[in-house]
């Protein structure tokens, strides 16, 4: 069998859908995941190497069960919760307590969608075309019920467009293209894919910022919401050297004192999961390290976003532009908003 060490393949993102001798697929918003069974030994490792199956003894025992006893599988871990996939409860579900583990399991069960057959028996298939695979994986997954799901695929580049047009959000994060000769190529960038992104206009409220040298190196981000209370959705970050510099003289006379701030008494004080990942807005209130500068929320921006729960951004939205035209009040909450949307409608057991 394959070592545990294996990376997972890669994809490169593109703006639009692209033609050819491709198989399309919906491209799933959970955690990746390489699951390895060789006998009595079952593995399920991240996408860098860390070991996931203690948090997920349902799908362990999952895959204990299927017929076949030797073979390295590539998907996706997902959480559904109400008909939508649920990435904040899939976080939730990385704890280091076993009995709370053993609680979540049954609280919010997660769900593998395969993608991908790297071996089979004493078959190494990395260097077979991935048409190869994608049939072997069908054949290998025929008959298993849920929590192991087969990935829809098509090639029909027309039903792959229509994937991303009617269920955006709700767990499906775009389309991924896949050559029918790829082989499988851990680590490597050989697929493509397209994603979704938006637009939303938010009122900067505060920075991140150094002192030595002076530079930006993240605007906070707000939208309001009922009462016009200006809520803490993100940040956009990711500036170059010399944009960090520029901002500084940007909003650097937008700096305000705390007293009389939107945000003078904290912000995102209920917390939640997303507040783990690298960007994400966190929660501060006083008494905590300030760690960011208030600005008098007056200027407004548009960032381009990808993935949005519970009306705050996942990620560090990018910069787009200053808007002057728009008036801070005028940016409302509602821009994050999704349609309801319920891509497990395209799972197959």
């Amino acid at each position: 069998m394959l070592p545990a060490s294996q990376k997972p393949m890669l994809a490169r993102l593109v703006r639009e859908l692209p033609d050819g001798d491709l198989l399309y697929e919906p491209k799933w918003d959970g955690f990746r995941c390489l699951a390895f069974r060789d006998a009595a030994s079952l593995e399920l490792r991240s996408r860098h190497g860390r070991p996931f199956g203690r948090y997920f003894p349902e799908l362990t025992a999952a895959f204990g069960a299927m017929p076949a006893e030797r073979f390295a599988l590539d998907g996706e871990i997902l959480v559904l919760t109400e008909g939508r996939f649920d990435f904040g409860a899939l976080m939730a579900r990385l704890h280091p307590a076993r009995a709370r583990v053993r609680e979540l399991a049954e609280r919010t069960p997660a769900i593998f969608v395969a993608f991908d057959l790297l071996a089979e028996g004493d078959d190494d298939l990395r260097a077979q075309p991935f048409a190869e695979r994608r049939a072997r994986l069908s054949r290998l997954l025929d008959g298993v019920a849920p929590p192991l799901f087969l990935t829809p695929a098509t090639d029909d580049r027309g039903l792959a467009e229509r994937w991303l047009s009617d269920f955006r959000g709700g767990g499906l994060d775009g389309v991924v293209a896949k050559p029918r000769r790829g082989l499988y190529e851990g680590g490597r960038r050989t697929m493509l894919k397209v994603k979704h992104e938006r637009t939303a206009e938010c009122v900067v409220a505060g920075v991140r910022a150094t002192l030595d040298p002076p530079e930006v190196w993240s605007l906070m981000l707000g939208l309001h919401g009922d009462g016009d209370r200006l809520e803490h959705v993100g940040v956009a970050s990711s500036f170059s050297k010399a944009m960090r510099g520029r901002l500084v003289d940007e909003v650097g006379a937008l700096v305000a004192g705390l007293e009389g701030h939107p945000w003078e008494h904290g912000f995102l004080l209920a917390g939640g999961p997303m507040g783990r990942l690298k960007g994400a807005a966190g929660r501060w209130q006083p008494g905590m390290t300030m760690d960011w500068v208030p600005l008098r929320p007056e200027r407004v921006c548009e960032v381009a976003l990808t993935q949005v729960d519970d009306l705050r951004l996942r990620h560090p939205a990018k910069f787009v532009r200053w808007r002057p035209d728009r008036d801070p009040l005028s940016c409302r909450i509602e821009q994050l908003e999704e349609p309801v949307a319920t891509p497990d409608q395209l799972l197959v057991a």
